[in-house]
Protein backbone atom coordinates (compact mmCIF):
# COMPACT_ATOMS: atom_id res chain seq x y z
CA UNK A 1 0.00 0.00 0.00
CA UNK A 2 1.05 3.62 -0.42
CA UNK A 3 3.23 5.24 2.24
CA UNK A 4 2.27 8.21 4.42
CA UNK A 5 3.11 11.29 2.39
CA UNK A 6 3.50 13.95 5.06
CA UNK A 7 6.90 14.79 3.58
CA UNK A 8 5.60 15.58 0.11
CA UNK A 9 1.95 16.45 0.59
CA UNK A 10 0.53 19.55 2.22
CA UNK A 11 -2.87 21.23 2.33
CA UNK A 12 -3.46 24.08 -0.07
CA UNK A 13 -3.09 27.40 1.77
CA UNK A 14 -5.74 29.22 -0.27
CA UNK A 15 -8.18 26.61 -1.63
CA UNK A 16 -10.65 27.87 -4.23
CA UNK A 17 -14.37 27.61 -3.64
CA UNK A 18 -15.52 24.05 -4.08
CA UNK A 19 -17.14 23.70 -7.48
CA UNK A 20 -18.91 20.60 -8.82
CA UNK A 21 -19.56 20.74 -12.56
CA UNK A 22 -22.40 19.28 -14.62
CA UNK A 23 -21.03 18.49 -18.06
CA UNK A 24 -20.93 15.85 -20.78
CA UNK A 25 -18.26 13.15 -21.08
CA UNK A 26 -17.50 11.34 -24.32
CA UNK A 27 -17.74 7.55 -23.96
CA UNK A 28 -17.19 4.83 -26.57
CA UNK A 29 -20.12 4.31 -28.93
CA UNK A 30 -20.40 0.56 -29.42
CA UNK A 31 -21.76 -0.28 -32.89
CA UNK A 32 -23.37 -3.38 -31.42
CA UNK A 33 -22.14 -5.76 -34.13
CA UNK A 34 -19.30 -7.31 -32.14
CA UNK A 35 -16.58 -5.49 -34.07
CA UNK A 36 -13.61 -4.06 -32.14
CA UNK A 37 -13.15 -0.30 -31.79
CA UNK A 38 -11.50 1.50 -34.69
CA UNK A 39 -7.74 1.78 -34.26
CA UNK A 40 -6.12 5.12 -33.51
CA UNK A 41 -3.11 5.87 -35.74
CA UNK A 42 -0.18 7.89 -34.40
CA UNK A 43 2.37 9.04 -36.95
CA UNK A 44 5.46 11.18 -36.64
CA UNK A 45 3.41 14.38 -36.98
CA UNK A 46 -0.27 13.38 -37.15
CA UNK A 47 -2.77 11.59 -34.89
CA UNK A 48 -5.86 10.10 -36.55
CA UNK A 49 -8.72 9.17 -34.24
CA UNK A 50 -12.06 8.52 -35.95
CA UNK A 51 -13.43 6.21 -33.27
CA UNK A 52 -17.12 7.05 -32.63
CA UNK A 53 -18.12 8.42 -29.23
CA UNK A 54 -21.36 9.17 -27.43
CA UNK A 55 -21.74 12.13 -25.04
CA UNK A 56 -23.36 11.45 -21.68
CA UNK A 57 -24.25 13.90 -18.93
CA UNK A 58 -22.23 13.58 -15.74
CA UNK A 59 -21.47 15.49 -12.57
CA UNK A 60 -17.76 15.87 -11.92
CA UNK A 61 -17.18 16.40 -8.20
CA UNK A 62 -14.53 18.80 -6.92
CA UNK A 63 -12.16 17.19 -4.37
CA UNK A 64 -10.96 20.56 -3.00
CA UNK A 65 -10.65 20.39 0.77
CA UNK A 66 -11.08 16.59 0.75
CA UNK A 67 -7.98 15.61 -1.21
CA UNK A 68 -6.79 13.11 1.41
CA UNK A 69 -9.88 10.93 0.86
CA UNK A 70 -8.65 9.89 -2.59
CA UNK A 71 -5.69 7.51 -2.69
CA UNK A 72 -4.09 5.43 -5.44
CA UNK A 73 -5.05 2.11 -3.86
CA UNK A 74 -8.60 3.07 -2.88
CA UNK A 75 -9.73 5.20 -5.84
CA UNK A 76 -6.97 4.85 -8.46
CA UNK A 77 -5.85 8.49 -8.25
CA UNK A 78 -4.19 10.81 -5.75
CA UNK A 79 -3.37 14.51 -5.57
CA UNK A 80 0.01 15.54 -4.13
CA UNK A 81 1.78 18.80 -3.46
CA UNK A 82 5.10 18.97 -5.31
CA UNK A 83 6.93 22.12 -6.36
CA UNK A 84 9.06 21.44 -9.45
CA UNK A 85 12.21 23.32 -10.38
CA UNK A 86 11.03 23.14 -13.99
CA UNK A 87 8.50 25.84 -14.88
CA UNK A 88 8.16 26.22 -18.66
CA UNK A 89 8.53 22.64 -19.99
CA UNK A 90 9.84 23.95 -23.29
CA UNK A 91 13.26 22.23 -23.29
CA UNK A 92 12.84 18.54 -24.14
CA UNK A 93 16.31 17.57 -22.95
CA UNK A 94 15.83 19.27 -19.58
CA UNK A 95 12.47 17.52 -19.16
CA UNK A 96 14.08 14.12 -19.79
CA UNK A 97 16.98 14.69 -17.44
CA UNK A 98 16.12 17.07 -14.61
CA UNK A 99 12.33 16.71 -14.50
CA UNK A 100 12.35 12.93 -14.91
CA UNK A 101 14.62 12.66 -11.85
CA UNK A 102 12.23 14.75 -9.79
CA UNK A 103 9.30 12.60 -10.85
CA UNK A 104 11.09 9.35 -10.07
CA UNK A 105 11.38 10.48 -6.46
CA UNK A 106 7.73 11.52 -6.32
CA UNK A 107 6.68 8.10 -7.61
CA UNK A 108 8.76 6.22 -5.05
CA UNK A 109 7.61 8.36 -2.11
CA UNK A 110 3.97 8.17 -3.16
CA UNK A 111 3.81 4.42 -3.74
CA UNK A 112 6.58 2.80 -1.73
CA UNK A 113 7.78 1.27 -4.99
CA UNK A 114 11.44 0.29 -5.31
CA UNK A 115 12.04 1.78 -8.76
CA UNK A 116 10.20 4.04 -11.19
CA UNK A 117 11.07 3.66 -14.87
CA UNK A 118 9.78 6.67 -16.80
CA UNK A 119 9.04 5.72 -20.41
CA UNK A 120 7.64 8.91 -21.90
CA UNK A 121 5.87 12.22 -21.51
CA UNK A 122 3.39 14.53 -23.24
CA UNK A 123 3.29 18.30 -23.13
CA UNK A 124 -0.12 19.64 -24.15
CA UNK A 125 -0.65 23.28 -25.08
CA UNK A 126 -2.96 22.99 -28.09
CA UNK A 127 -6.64 23.84 -28.58
CA UNK A 128 -9.59 21.72 -27.55
CA UNK A 129 -10.28 20.68 -31.16
CA UNK A 130 -6.67 19.68 -31.97
CA UNK A 131 -7.68 16.23 -33.29
CA UNK A 132 -9.64 17.91 -36.10
CA UNK A 133 -6.67 19.96 -37.32
CA UNK A 134 -5.52 17.15 -39.63
CA UNK A 135 -1.95 16.77 -40.87
CA UNK A 136 0.55 18.09 -38.35
CA UNK A 137 -1.85 18.03 -35.39
CA UNK A 138 0.60 16.06 -33.20
CA UNK A 139 2.62 19.24 -32.71
CA UNK A 140 -0.51 20.98 -31.39
CA UNK A 141 -1.67 18.40 -28.84
CA UNK A 142 -4.40 19.64 -26.59
CA UNK A 143 -6.83 18.05 -24.11
CA UNK A 144 -8.21 14.58 -24.87
CA UNK A 145 -12.00 14.63 -24.49
CA UNK A 146 -12.57 10.87 -24.64
CA UNK A 147 -12.95 8.61 -21.61
CA UNK A 148 -10.07 6.14 -21.66
CA UNK A 149 -7.32 4.29 -19.80
CA UNK A 150 -3.87 4.41 -21.38
CA UNK A 151 -3.22 0.64 -21.11
CA UNK A 152 -5.45 -2.41 -20.97
CA UNK A 153 -4.24 -5.34 -18.87
CA UNK A 154 -2.62 -6.90 -21.95
CA UNK A 155 -1.40 -3.48 -23.05
CA UNK A 156 0.38 -3.02 -19.73
CA UNK A 157 2.46 -6.14 -20.41
CA UNK A 158 3.29 -4.77 -23.88
CA UNK A 159 4.61 -1.61 -22.23
CA UNK A 160 6.62 -3.62 -19.70
CA UNK A 161 8.25 -5.72 -22.44
CA UNK A 162 8.88 -2.72 -24.69
CA UNK A 163 10.51 -0.43 -22.16
CA UNK A 164 12.04 -2.92 -19.72
CA UNK A 165 13.01 -5.72 -22.14
CA UNK A 166 15.78 -7.19 -20.00
CA UNK A 167 13.70 -7.17 -16.79
CA UNK A 168 10.16 -7.91 -17.94
CA UNK A 169 10.27 -11.71 -17.89
CA UNK A 170 11.83 -11.81 -14.42
CA UNK A 171 9.24 -9.37 -13.05
CA UNK A 172 6.40 -11.44 -14.47
CA UNK A 173 7.86 -14.81 -13.45
CA UNK A 174 8.40 -13.85 -9.82
CA UNK A 175 4.98 -12.19 -9.70
CA UNK A 176 6.44 -8.97 -8.32
CA UNK A 177 3.95 -6.15 -7.96
CA UNK A 178 4.24 -3.54 -10.69
CA UNK A 179 2.12 -0.65 -11.88
CA UNK A 180 1.81 1.93 -14.64
CA UNK A 181 1.08 5.37 -13.22
CA UNK A 182 0.75 8.76 -14.92
CA UNK A 183 1.93 11.92 -13.17
CA UNK A 184 -0.13 14.86 -14.50
CA UNK A 185 0.86 18.46 -13.75
CA UNK A 186 -0.58 21.80 -14.90
CA UNK A 187 1.98 24.16 -16.42
CA UNK A 188 -0.37 27.02 -15.53
CA UNK A 189 -3.39 26.94 -13.22
CA UNK A 190 -6.20 25.01 -14.92
CA UNK A 191 -9.48 26.77 -15.68
CA UNK A 192 -10.45 25.53 -19.16
CA UNK A 193 -10.69 21.81 -20.04
CA UNK A 194 -9.83 20.37 -16.60
CA UNK A 195 -9.02 16.69 -16.15
CA UNK A 196 -11.61 14.29 -14.73
CA UNK A 197 -10.75 10.93 -13.15
CA UNK A 198 -13.19 8.16 -12.27
CA UNK A 199 -13.16 6.21 -9.03
CA UNK A 200 -11.88 2.76 -9.96
CA UNK A 201 -14.52 0.90 -7.94
CA UNK A 202 -17.33 2.64 -9.86
CA UNK A 203 -16.18 1.26 -13.24
CA UNK A 204 -17.26 -2.33 -13.88
CA UNK A 205 -15.01 -4.68 -15.84
CA UNK A 206 -17.88 -5.02 -18.34
CA UNK A 207 -17.54 -1.28 -19.11
CA UNK A 208 -13.97 -1.74 -20.40
CA UNK A 209 -13.48 -2.35 -24.12
CA UNK A 210 -9.97 -3.09 -25.38
CA UNK A 211 -8.82 -0.88 -28.24
CA UNK A 212 -5.66 -0.51 -30.29
CA UNK A 213 -3.24 2.32 -31.05
CA UNK A 214 -0.87 1.86 -34.01
CA UNK A 215 2.38 3.85 -34.18
CA UNK A 216 2.93 4.09 -37.92
CA UNK A 217 6.53 5.28 -37.76
CA UNK A 218 7.66 2.34 -35.59
CA UNK A 219 8.46 -1.20 -36.68
CA UNK A 220 6.41 -4.20 -35.51
CA UNK A 221 5.94 -5.91 -33.12
CA UNK A 222 6.52 -2.94 -30.80
CA UNK A 223 4.45 -0.52 -32.89
CA UNK A 224 1.18 -0.85 -31.00
CA UNK A 225 -0.47 -0.24 -27.67
CA UNK A 226 -3.62 -1.78 -26.24
CA UNK A 227 -5.82 0.57 -24.21
CA UNK A 228 -9.26 0.60 -22.63
CA UNK A 229 -12.01 2.69 -24.12
CA UNK A 230 -15.02 2.95 -21.82
CA UNK A 231 -18.74 2.27 -22.24
CA UNK A 232 -21.25 4.55 -20.49
CA UNK A 233 -22.34 3.47 -17.03
CA UNK A 234 -24.93 4.84 -14.60
CA UNK A 235 -22.75 4.14 -11.55
CA UNK A 236 -19.61 5.95 -12.69
CA UNK A 237 -18.25 8.45 -10.15
CA UNK A 238 -16.17 11.36 -11.50
CA UNK A 239 -13.83 13.79 -9.75
CA UNK A 240 -11.44 16.66 -10.48
CA UNK A 241 -9.43 19.35 -8.68
CA UNK A 242 -10.81 22.83 -9.25
CA UNK A 243 -8.19 25.36 -10.35
CA UNK A 244 -5.41 22.79 -10.08
CA UNK A 245 -2.06 24.56 -9.84
CA UNK A 246 1.44 23.69 -11.11
CA UNK A 247 2.49 22.63 -7.60
CA UNK A 248 -0.38 20.11 -7.44
CA UNK A 249 0.28 16.85 -9.28
CA UNK A 250 -2.31 14.18 -9.97
CA UNK A 251 -1.20 10.55 -9.97
CA UNK A 252 -3.45 8.34 -12.12
CA UNK A 253 -3.16 4.56 -11.95
CA UNK A 254 -3.48 2.96 -15.39
CA UNK A 255 -2.56 -0.57 -14.28
CA UNK A 256 -1.78 -2.58 -11.15
CA UNK A 257 -0.67 -6.20 -11.26
CA UNK A 258 -2.29 -6.86 -7.88
CA UNK A 259 -5.68 -8.50 -8.42
CA UNK A 260 -7.24 -7.74 -5.06
CA UNK A 261 -10.75 -6.53 -4.35
CA UNK A 262 -9.49 -3.86 -1.97
CA UNK A 263 -6.95 -2.39 -4.42
CA UNK A 264 -7.86 -0.16 -7.37
CA UNK A 265 -6.35 -1.51 -10.59
CA UNK A 266 -7.17 1.31 -13.07
CA UNK A 267 -8.80 4.74 -13.24
CA UNK A 268 -10.43 6.09 -16.43
CA UNK A 269 -9.81 9.74 -17.15
CA UNK A 270 -10.53 12.46 -19.73
CA UNK A 271 -10.68 16.21 -20.19
CA UNK A 272 -14.10 17.83 -19.88
CA UNK A 273 -15.69 21.13 -20.78
CA UNK A 274 -16.67 23.36 -17.89
CA UNK A 275 -19.67 25.37 -19.22
CA UNK A 276 -18.76 28.27 -16.93
CA UNK A 277 -15.22 28.51 -18.26
CA UNK A 278 -15.46 28.47 -22.01
CA UNK A 279 -14.61 31.15 -24.53
CA UNK A 280 -11.63 33.20 -25.61
CA UNK A 281 -11.16 34.77 -22.18
CA UNK A 282 -9.84 31.40 -20.98
CA UNK A 283 -6.45 30.34 -22.37
CA UNK A 284 -5.78 26.87 -23.75
CA UNK A 285 -4.97 24.39 -21.03
CA UNK A 286 -1.24 23.71 -20.54
CA UNK A 287 -0.14 20.47 -18.91
CA UNK A 288 2.67 17.92 -18.79
CA UNK A 289 2.11 14.20 -18.26
CA UNK A 290 4.79 11.69 -17.25
CA UNK A 291 4.28 7.94 -17.67
CA UNK A 292 6.16 5.37 -15.61
CA UNK A 293 6.39 1.69 -14.71
CA UNK A 294 6.71 1.35 -10.92
CA UNK A 295 8.21 -1.94 -9.67
CA UNK A 296 8.18 -3.28 -6.11
CA UNK A 297 10.56 -5.65 -4.37
CA UNK A 298 9.12 -9.07 -3.52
Amino acid sequence: MAKDLTDVKSPRSDPPERRDVTTTLNYYKDPGDGSPPMSVYVGSDTVTNERPSTPRQAVVHDISGEEDKYQLDTHGFQLLHHESREKTFEDEERIKTEYYKECEEVYKKATGGTTAHIFGHFVRRGPTHWHALGVGNAAKKGPLHRVHIDQSYAGAELVLRKYLPTQASAILERAARWQIINLWRPIATIYKDPLAVAAAHSIAEADLVEAQIIYTSQAPPLNRNLTWTILPGARHEWFYKNEQRPDEVLLIKCFDSWEREDVARRAPHCAFKDPGREGEEFANRESVEIRAVVVYED
